[in-house]
């Protein structure tokens, strides 16, 4: 029997367990505190990079619909943390420095959490949409992700309205799994972002023009049979064009997904690989 780890010995040892990883973020980040954004302009930047919408009340196989109800409290409750900041040259935008933590407190709801593979809630849930959108803006920028963490290993949903490729989410907790970019570059950058009631909306904006504009591709998407389930497989490649030229510069692949899907994979179109295998 596997050895069970101290976090999982009890919902004590995992508030322990919490805690702990919680001050060790703050220690670690104290060197940098000079260097995180946080200074904000009601003025808009000229130039816009990037804009996205993601509706917020989305059908997630069988959760509970008041979990989404409360994630779009959260999400109204965190826009305004953000909303407006600067990222300035050298800067690190760090989500959880901005928004601090999202606690009953300060008004926050359960809402969606996803752990060890499995959904369940949490106060201040639900907000890893927030990331995910800021993350798909990012990747049309120069600028560099330095922290990005993923739902490893589990497709959990049905595609419902799915706007942007399978694999390029994101996994927050406070604090200790943050999303975190650092513009090396010397334009300024800014986000702004709001709730309308029904999507979550942003922009990222710059002070200038890039060079270079991004598209993002979904490659070799497929679900396969497999001797312990369904998986679902694809690539997700980013490609760095200029923009004076139309030529492509560079064509990275940033990740390959190979996630065990959690609900029922009745009308997939399904590879068997098990026969592959004994053939």
């Amino acid at each position: 029997m596997k050895r069970k780890l101290f976090c999982e010995i009890s919902p004590l040892t995992y508030r322990i367990s919490t805690k702990k990883e919680i001050l060790m973020r703050k220690i670690r980040d104290l060197p940098l505190r000079g260097k995180f954004a946080r200074v904000k302009q009601e003025e808009l930047l000229p130039v816009r990079i990037k804009k996205h919408a993601s509706l917020i009340r989305r059908r997630l196989g069988n959760v509970d619909m008041q979990l989404q109800e409360n994630k779009a409290v959260n999400l109204s409750l965190a826009a305004p943390c953000i909303d407006r900041v600067l990222i300035r040259p050298g800067e690190i935008f760090s989500f959880w420095t901005l928004v601090g933590d999202p606690s009953a407190r300060r008004g926050f709801r359960d809402g969606l959490v996803i752990a060890g593979g499995k959904t369940g809630s949490g106060v201040g849930g639900g907000m890893c949409q927030f990331t995910n959108l800021i993350h798909w803006m990012v990747l049309h920028s120069d600028l560099d992700i330095i922290e990005h963490h993923h739902h490893d290993g589990m497709d959990l949903f049905p595609d419902y309205g799915r706007q942007i490729p399978f694999g390029t989410g994101t996994s927050i907790l406070y604090n200790y799994l943050d999303y975190r970019f650092q513009n090396n570059t010397d334009r300024t950058y800014q986000l702004t972002v709001w709730t309308d009631g029904e999507y979550l909306h942003g922009e990222l904006l710059a002070d200038r023009p890039q060079q270079y504009s991004y598209h993002i591709e979904c490659r070799n998407e497929f679900f396969s049979r497999e001797e312990d389930g369904v998986y679902r497989n694809n690539e997700i490649w980013r490609h760095k064009i200029d923009v004076h030229t139309g030529e492509e510069a560079e064509a990275v692949l940033l990740r390959r997904n190979h996630a065990k899907i959690a609900y029922d994979p009745a009308g997939l179109t399904v590879v068997d690989l098990r026969k592959e295998k004994q053939s």
